[in-house]
């Protein structure tokens, strides 16, 4: 019987690789996959190519014996995986029956260039990856690379299920949908599973018995319903919030007490998709946002790899724990049968009825051997809506600008971003617009390179 084959792309993404690694090897049905690893950092691929075979060793039946797998470039763990590093792209996609995408563009200094940039235009952001200047200019990078990967894809493992992690999710999906014409394609975040678990403890209740539904756009969806035992948890979740004045100085928990429903995504993120928050200096104060505060997250990300680095390279054991997340849990259940819901965003069609056809949405999906099936949601509340669909309006202009080769449309993108749009008149956005074209340079299409002035 072959073996299930995982391609990782941005493997050198090494701690939240190991993460994955952890909970796919969890599974003893994929503790004979092969793992194939890339990355265009030679250093880093060595590094997670090591921390992969450690894992390994661990994790799976056989522990430490091994033995080479001759004329793969791999190891086997005994009866384990295969685990195989790849400076080839198409090497490592070769046969794969799934592929998963961790690629961040650019890393630390593109990071940093979409938050100083802005910075001197009096534009505040927390984490830029989703909505607003830094998210447009994160897709507008990370575009040509999934173009190229879609065809790789396409090539060399047609029916691999590509499962997309890097962000902006959303922009992403949707433009792989639009520009490579692949149909096996799901971006997964954990926010929904980790809102709930959140909720559950602060409710004191087991988030194995709570049942919930959520449904929206990623980083803006909404819990919809929230139970336990057959008994609604909202109003004891009002309850709470009436008396905890700390809870009121969250951005997620104010947006809850005046849309309804919960926001799946935690308050620095939530702050900068609308226009309410991060323009005021008294809402920064009162609701306590962390400007800038992804680039100390990143600035720790890299801590961690260079940690796991020199770990690996004095034979000290590495600490690492399952992340339960999405990937490992549709791996399994498209290789065994076993059924799972998990939350996936894909191209919407018809499954939220008020959002546009053509947005990505995040919605329920059922997993099992015939694949990844969305679940139609139906409606949205009205004010959920509302702002889901200016968030998708900003998603369409981006994937326009890119498929079009058309810069106008990135500054109207700009233009049409909520927190964007409340802190700069039109002028300023187009002239921040061309200052990150000129500081993202070569990153960009050819096409989206010009700067337009006013």
């Amino acid at each position: 019987m072959t073996s299930t084959k995982i391609a990782f792309i941005g493997a050198g993404s090494v701690v939240f690789t190991q993460g994955l690694l952890a909970d796919i090897f969890a599974f003893p049905e994929l503790r004979n996959a092969h793992i194939a690893l890339h990355d265009i950092d030679s250093e880093r691929l060595t590094t997670a190519h090591g921390a992969a075979r450690h894992i390994a060793d661990r994790l799976t039946a056989e522990g430490n014996a091994s033995e080479a797998a001759p004329g793969t470039g791999g190891l086997r763990t005994g009866t384990g995986p295969l685990i195989t590093a790849h400076a080839r792209r198409r090497e490592a996609l070769e046969g794969a029956d799934f592929v998963i995408n961790i690629v961040q563009v650019g890393m630390r200094e593109a990071t940093r260039t979409d938050f100083d940039v802005p910075a001197r235009y009096g534009l505040r952001q927390t984490i830029g990856d989703t909505l607003g200047i830094g998210g447009i200019f994160r897709a507008l990078r990370t575009f040509p690379l999934l173009k190229s990967l879609g065809e790789d894809i396409a090539e060399v493992c047609p029916d691999a299920w590509l499962l997309n992690y890097t962000n902006p999710m959303a922009m992403n999906v949707q433009y792989l949908a639009r520009a490579t014409g692949l149909t096996r394609v799901v971006g997964l975040c954990h926010s929904v599973y980790w809102t709930i678990r959140d909720l559950s403890d602060l409710l004191g209740v087991p988030h194995q018995e709570v049942t919930y539904q959520a449904a929206g756009v990623n980083h803006q969806a909404w819990v919809l319903r929230l139970e336990h035992q057959g008994a609604d948890l909202y109003p004891r979740l009002d309850a709470l919030v009436e008396q905890n004045p700390e809870l009121r100085r969250r951005v997620r928990v104010d947006m809850y007490r005046r849309l309804g429903y919960y926001p799946t995504e935690t308050s620095e993120h939530s702050s900068e998709y609308v226009p309410w928050y991060l323009h005021h200096d008294s809402e920064v104060e009162r609701l306590r946002l962390p400007i800038g505060a992804y680039l100390g997250i990143v600035d720790e990300n890299i801590a961690e790899y260079e940690g796991t680095r020199d770990a690996l390279a004095a034979g000290t054991p590495l600490h690492v724990e399952g992340t339960m997340e999405y990937a490992p849990q549709i791996i399994h259940s498209i290789t065994t049968g076993t059924p799972r819901t998990v939350y996936g965003n894909v191209p919407n069609h018809g499954l939220i009825d008020n959002l546009p056809a053509t947005g990505t949405v995040e919605v329920p999906c059922l997993v099992d051997g015939s694949g990844v099936q969305p679940t139609r949601v139906g409606a949205l509340p009205a004010q959920c809506a509302a702002l889901n669909r200016g968030y998708l309006s900003m998603n369409d202009l981006v994937v326009r600008a890119a498929l079009e080769d058309d810069p106008r449309s990135v500054r109207q993108a700009a233009m049409a971003d909520p927190a964007t749009a409340a802190a700069l008149p039109v002028e300023r956005i187009w002239d921040l617009c061309d200052d990150m074209v000129r500081a993202h340079g070569d990153l960009l299409q050819p096409g989206l390179r010009a700067t337009l002035g006013h």
